[in-house]
């Protein structure tokens, strides 16, 4: 998952606060796709030792999350590809 999105979810916990998608969303630093803020809160949500889990092994996350951004800027690319494709 992405380290960005468990970040929210933790600066949301220490306010006392429960997670949803929205209020994480609120929360991020960065834009997330929404797929990875839903997948985070479910997760966090079906396992709440999850966040702790993750706090201690972020270095596994961040590779998981440059591979996700590599392939959203790919699937861009192909998105504007076919649709150009589209108008001709």
């Amino acid at each position: 998952m992405n380290s960005v999105v468990f970040d929210a979810i933790k600066a949301l916990l220490d306010e006392g606060k429960t997670p949803t998608v929205a209020l994480t969303k609120s929360r991020l630093a960065q834009p997330v796709p929404m797929p990875m803020i839903i997948a985070a809160v479910s997760q966090y949500k079906n396992n709440p030792d999850s966040i702790n889990n993750f706090m201690r092994n972020p270095q596994q996350s961040d590779n998981t999350e440059l591979k996700t951004s590599q392939l959203d800027r790919i699937e861009q690319k192909l998105d504007t590809l076919l649709a150009l494709l589209e108008q001709k």
